[in-house]
């Protein structure tokens, strides 16, 4: 037995209306009769296409303003029919139900409904029941069905059609795949918005779904495969860029890429920020990009080397010229100018990505992280601490400028891995300490950089993403020259912590907001 389908009927259903004419144009020049609903069906027939409308093939008219027009046995006999098996022959035959060899449906805009905020019921009408019920059912009756589901599909049936007469098994199996996969991103969709719509952050079950926009080369290691999905709701960042030059990112370029942008994102004045191995060994901001540049590199010009350089505003031809003087991995902003364009096609492999916006730091959102045998789900660390916020918890109060530091400290904290020490100085880092195992290594690792890159750490913020458990780190601090220190407080030697900076004569200031990052 041949594996081979001829299309004889087709039931064509679709919201995207990409390629239709086309596709159906070329199936009736083969021989394929066309079955059809609603605006399909007008499109096809204004056309010039012959068209049969559904409710004629089932003798039964939609009903129930259109919600019911293809949930009937005319339709689903037709696709779910054994086409080899003498008994469903005999009992289509019997109640006078054609085969249907093809389904190309696409679903009711229902993500784009939501993602445009649509009123409630408006959101209601646009779950589609009817289309996902056929999609299965051809999924599943796959052995003699040939089932579509997006646009990009038609050229690769219409190939085979010509090749072969019909479709190929596995084709066929290779399409119904991808059926199933958008019918469950579909209903992940769904049950999400509900989930939101009844204030449930974390339901009983909990579905997420993503498209694949990139297969990788390979994963944080060579010997591991990885790829690249979107989602939505959409943020602006790796997800929304245009790659101009270089060659396909990593899945190591992503992961630091997007931890660059998040953190430029912080900022409101023009920002620079050089991240290597996830976590920031430079950020400033400055009157200009070009002049945040120079401060965020001069914090620790070794780690910069092979590093992300993420940027709040265009990348103008003078930053771009800046910072191709050392090698740079790649490169992310909301847009970039012809010249920067010019001045960076000199680095072949340099990559520059474009995002069209920069993400908002307060957005809410939800962040995954596989476990043995599951996940855990958290909203996004959307916190951020105002001046108003502060807790000045020494005997002397911070100055204006102190206080801008600290704040500007606290903000690129949040984006390093924890346990972290951020000193600054006149609104760039001067010392990073990530991801130790105690504060005080961080406090002194931070401050050991910054003195080799010969950084004045005189009357210096510093920042702590969480609590000093003891007195010892924050004294680390006070002895790399530190005037003023902000962190979360909460500690039960908090008193002992506040003598110390009272004792060395700094201001402190409490936040009540940990951001640690693991």
């Amino acid at each position: 037995m041949s594996d081979i389908v001829p299309i004889r009927t087709a039931l064509i259903s679709v919201s995207d209306k990409s390629g239709l004419v086309e596709f159906a144009k070329a199936l009736a020049a083969r021989g394929t009769k066309i079955l059809s609903t609603g605006g399909s069906a007008k499109m096809l027939r204004e056309a010039g296409i012959a068209v049969t409308e559904v409710s004629e093939h089932t003798g039964f008219p939609e009903i129930l303003d259109g919600r019911v027009k293809t949930l009937v046995p005319q339709v689903h006999g037709g696709i779910l029919g054994k086409r080899h098996d003498p008994s469903h022959i005999a009992q289509m035959a019997e109640h006078g139900i054609a085969p249907i060899d093809l389904v190309a449906v696409n679903l009711y805009p229902f993500e784009a409904t939501v993602a445009r905020n649509a009123e409630f019921d408006d959101c209601i009408e646009n779950i589609d029941i009817g289309g996902p019920a056929m999609i299965r059912s051809a999924a599943k009756n796959h052995e003699g069905v040939t089932v579509l589901t997006e646009p990009s599909h038609y050229a690769r049936v219409l190939e085979e059609i010509d090749a072969h007469g019909g479709t190929t098994l596995s084709t066929r199996r290779s399409l119904a795949a991808a059926a199933y996969a958008r019918t469950a991103a579909y209903d992940s969709a769904i049950s999400s918005w509900f989930a939101a719509q009844l204030g449930e952050s974390y339901p009983d079950r909990f579905s997420f779904s993503g498209a694949k926009k990139q297969e990788l080369r390979y994963g944080e290691n060579p010997h591991q495969s990885a790829a690249f999905y979107t989602s939505s709701p959409a943020r602006f960042g790796v997800a929304t860029a245009t790659q101009h030059q270089g060659k396909e990112l990593s899945y190591n370029n992503y992961n630091d890429t997007d931890a660059a942008f998040e953190c430029v994102a912080e900022f409101d004045e023009p920002a620079v920020v050089i991240v290597k191995h996830a976590n920031p060994c430079g950020v400033a901001t400055g009157t200009s990009t070009a002049a945040a540049w120079d401060l965020a590199l001069a914090c620790d010009p070794v780690s910069a080397f092979g590093g992300i350089v993420a940027l709040n505003r265009t990348l103008d031809e003078e930053t771009a010229t800046k910072i191709v003087t050392i090698f740079t991995e790649v490169i992310i902003a909301p847009d970039a100018t012809e010249g920067a364009k010019q001045v960076l096609a000199a680095k072949k492999n340099l990559r520059l990505l474009t995002t069209g916006g920069v993400p908002s730091p307060t957005q809410e959102g939800m962040t995954f992280k596989s476990l043995a045998g599951g996940f855990l789900v958290q909203n996004r660390d959307a916190g951020r601490v105002t001046a108003e916020a502060l807790k000045i918890v020494t005997q002397r109060a911070p100055t204006a400028a102190e206080l801008e530091d600290m704040l500007f400290a606290f903000r690129v904290a949040k984006h390093v891995k924890s346990n972290a020490i951020v000193y600054t100085k006149n609104r760039a880092t001067i010392g990073v300490g990530a991801g130790q195992m105690n504060r005080v290594d961080s406090a002194r690792i931070a401050a050991w950089r910054g003195k080799e890159a010969k950084l004045d750490f005189t009357g210096c913020a510093v920042a702590s993403d969480a609590f000093f458990p003891f007195a010892d780190g924050l004294e680390a601090a006070i002895a790399a020259g530190a005037s003023c220190v902000i962190q979360p407080g909460g500690s039960i030697r908090d008193k002992e912590v506040i003598e110390a900076a009272n004792k060395a004569g700094i201001a402190m200031v409490f936040t009540n907001m940990r951001h640690f990052r693991h």
